[in-house]
């Protein structure tokens, strides 16, 4: 029989080690960014073309390379960073495997164009299918340019499997973001399909972190510096009240290298203990420093992630630290009226909070019909300022003067203003339409739907009753809404009387003018005004939420960059995200007619039983199976 094992041809090895090295654009881009400050570049330049399933090109002033240091760069473990084995526990660099560039010339069309100041002349190599086509002497300024064209050109499998341009360029732009924070001292920039998104000069950390994720991060800053004798960590972590809703402004660096690490983000999250609402993330931008003996960053193909000899040790410092900077600089939990208990022991009267229309006659009366966990003093000085507060407000009175407000209507009127959360029962003389389980429509003679601590609304039916999740079904509704209007009429606007300024990180602004045609048919209208900057002249009508533009926005946002993942396309995503951003929030007050009219348009809908994301909009409860759970 015939020997069956025979060696590879170099070019089917480079393909295969491809597919650790390369994965999509941002693996190309991250290589060479990391390649061009190895070479101990000070100014980089990032082009990229179609999401750089097209073009990657990075042009660096660093040293150089001779004409047999870029021929042989091109070779499987080819490389400067080490020597021996031992080397991997003492690596300063980025690189250090040898594999990337072959890796890359094994499934793209790459062309390399270099030069060291002590020459002359610099070298062209063109590549293709790792085999050399071109190997010439050429003009070139001092360092390097490595042009990397039509990515996977060779491999139609793989180049199928990548994602649509928006998905892919988010990955790129975390890459560069990546290495541009980790190196503040150089100056990148990087444009897209011929345009600037990102001119970063060289500058501080904190100038770096506000150019790359926006000016309004500068006043939310707070600086974090320990240095031991096993760890040293600086950099920036954010005030309480600067949070997000995704892990997207967290950055870890040890010795300058982006590393992915939960555990890690525990502590820095533990750090910040009760001073942060709940799924909600802080953003941070912090470095350790640590010998390289203590640290093996060869577990992973993309060098993401790495392994502490003691991980214990420095998950306590960097807790401690982290805590001790938000208390240098005074950052402590402030009164918070939705969890004070004075405030959510009973519904209180706004006669309650103003002695000239106490109906209890005193301030003394106020004390006694409320249940008083904290001490006199704390609740006289409440006291005192609410009702500055309120000086001056007039009630306005009902068409029976003398009957007054409700304790319904007070109740309500006060959660509204504090943002409480109390239980709302409904007259019981009220008669409204309830759908009729058999028919599917509504009938006349049946109870009001009322609400349960603001979050879920019940609506009898004849076998039971439904418990309808109110954000989740304001979201199937918006949702609908929306894809129709992307696809046939668009919302209408409220126009505003003046336009709002909107200044936005680099990304962000980039993202929102590829989607600006696209969000406008939502019932915004908004125009770029250069920069990053853009003109807000109206916002969709009859939106619930409340948020500002600029908040509600940055949701939109927020939450279509968090579903690119998802492969919805862009239609699909832009109203499920819009859907997501002005839906109505849980513990807002409804009536009794805007509890109606939600059920009606829930209804209403081609898909009423979950929400854009799968979670229900309403759950039965049959009589029969409440019988049931009585019985013993």
């Amino acid at each position: 029989m015939a020997d069956v094992i025979q060696l590879l041809p170099d070019s089917v090895a480079n393909q295969i080690a491809a597919g650790e090295v390369v994965q999509r654009p941002a693996s190309v881009v991250k290589e060479l960014l990391e390649n061009a400050i190895d070479a101990g570049a000070t100014q980089i330049k990032l082009i990229v073309r179609d999401a750089g399933k097209t073009l990657i090109q990075v042009i660096d002033n660093g040293c150089g390379m001779s004409e047999t240091d870029a021929r042989m760069s091109f070779e499987r473990h080819a490389t400067s960073k080490i020597r021996e084995s031992k080397d991997l526990f003492s690596i300063n660099t980025m690189g250090f495997r040898g594999e990337a560039l072959a890796s890359i010339a094994a499934v793209a069309q790459v062309e390399l164009r270099t030069r060291r100041a002590t020459d002359e002349l610099g070298v062209r190599i063109v590549i293709e299918d790792s085999t050399v086509k071109v190997q010439e002497a050429c003009q070139a300024p001092t360092g390097t340019s490595i042009s990397v064209k039509n990515l996977f050109y060779n491999v139609p499998a793989r180049r199928n499997f990548l994602k649509a341009d928006p998905v892919e360029m988010r990955h790129v732009l975390d890459e560069f973001q990546r290495i541009a924070l980790a190196n503040a001292d150089v100056f990148f920039s990087m444009h897209h399909n011929e345009q600037e998104i990102f001119h970063l000069p060289v500058g501080n950390l904190r100038q770096r972190i506000v150019k790359i994720l926006g000016e309004a991060t500068n006043k939310k800053l707070v600086p974090v510096q320990e240095e031991t004798d096993i760890l040293k960590i600086s950099g920036f972590v954010a005030k309480p009240d600067y949070f997000k809703k995704s892990r997207g402004e967290q950055f870890f660096f040890v010795n300058k290298r982006f590393i992915k690490s939960n555990y890690l983000q525990h502590a820095v999250v533990s750090a910040y203990e009760e001073m942060l609402p709940a799924d909600t993330y802080p953003l941070f931008v912090l470095f350790l420093e640590i010998n390289p003996a203590r640290i093996d960053i060869n577990v992973h193909p993309t060098k993401q992630e790495i392994k502490f000899d003691d991980e214990k040790l420095v998950y306590n410092y960097l807790k401690v630290t982290v805590r001790h900077a938000l208390g240098t600089h005074n950052i402590t939990p402030t009164l918070d009226f939705e969890q004070e208990p004075a405030f959510q022991a009973r519904p209180v009267k706004l006669s309650d909070l103003n002695p000239a229309k106490d109906r209890f006659g005193s301030v003394e009366n106020y004390n006694r019909q409320t249940p008083a966990p904290l001490d006199a003093g704390r609740q006289q000085d409440n006291l005192r300022n609410w009702q500055r507060l309120y000086e001056g407000l007039q009630l306005v009175e009902k068409s029976d003067a003398a009957a007054g407000p409700t304790d319904e209507e007070d109740a309500m009127t006060l959660a509204a203003i504090l943002g409480q959360k109390p239980f709302y029962e409904v007259q019981p003389g009220i008669e409204i339409a309830s759908m009729d389980d058999e028919s599917g429509s509504f009938s006349k003679g049946q109870k009001a739907p009322y609400q349960i601590h603001g979050q879920y609304i019940v609506s009898h039916i004849k076998s039971g009753f439904l418990l309808i999740d109110q954000q989740t079904a304001s979201e199937r509704i918006l949702y609908e809404r929306y894809l129709e209007a992307l696809g046939n009429e668009p919302v209408a606007t409220q126009k505003a009387m003046f336009p709002t300024t909107l200044e936005l990180a680099p990304a962000d602004a980039a993202l929102l003018r590829d989607l600006l045609d696209d969000v406008n048919r939502l019932g915004f209208e908004i125009t770029a005004f250069g920069g990053n900057s853009f003109a807000v002249h109206g916002t969709p009508a009859n939106l619930s939420g409340g948020q500002s533009e600029a908040v509600l926005i940055e949701q939109v946002l927020t939450q279509y960059k968090s579903n690119l993942d998802l492969d919805l396309g862009t239609l699909d995503n832009l109203a499920r995200s819009m859907a997501r951003s002005a839906a109505l929030r849980r513990g807002q007050i409804l009536s009794v007619a805007a509890m109606q009219d939600l059920i009606d348009q829930l209804f209403a809908c081609s898909a009423p039983y979950t929400g854009p994301t799968g979670r229900k909009c309403f759950i039965t409860f049959e009589l029969d199976e409440l019988q049931k759970r009585f019985n013993p």
